[in-house]
């Protein structure tokens, strides 16, 4: 079995003149970051892998969460392929995933993250938001062959606020 978390980035600032993937986090974002992070708690288990876009705000949301679950260095890796906005490119860096690993959280950028929410999992969302989160398990052995999973958590900061 394997176990995809997907976790959109937290909501960022248009406040300063900069490249995209250098935009900061608004203040919010650490709100929601602690709020979904700590919902997140009673489920994680600490055994994940995380990889996280290296994107200022992806890369920031990733640390909270980090910083919340006690997520070893070791398992904490950037990957600077996730800056993307597709999600067939969002699926092969996934699908990368060495298969001794049974649990992804990747944090990532909108539309692919709710794509491959909608895609993979078997509850839609119009939209996942900012710092949402959503939790897809697999019945299968390898990453490559993740298609269709079963969707057990979505995580809204709005819904828990």
């Amino acid at each position: 079995m394997k176990r995809l978390t997907l976790v959109r980035h937290g909501k960022s600032s248009w406040k300063h003149d900069l490249p995209d993937d250098e935009r900061p986090l608004k203040k919010r974002a650490y709100r929601d970051g602690d709020i979904v992070s700590r919902t997140y708690k009673e489920f994680y288990t600490p055994d994940a892998l995380f990889w996280s876009s290296p994107a200022v705000r992806a890369l920031e949301t990733a640390k909270m969460f980090k910083e919340q679950l006690g997520v070893p260095d070791e398992n904490f890796k950037i990957k600077e392929s996730l800056y993307t906005f597709d999600q067939e490119d969002l699926l092969k860096i996934i699908k990368s995933c060495d298969d001794s690993i049974k649990k992804l959280v990747v944090f990532g950028h909108n539309p692919a993250m709710t794509g491959l929410v909608n895609r993979l999992g078997d509850k839609g969302l119009d939209n996942l938001p900012t710092t949402g989160l959503c939790v897809i398990d697999f019945e299968v052995d390898s990453w490559k062959d993740i298609k269709k999973g079963k969707t057990l958590l979505t995580l809204i900061p709005k819904e828990l606020r």
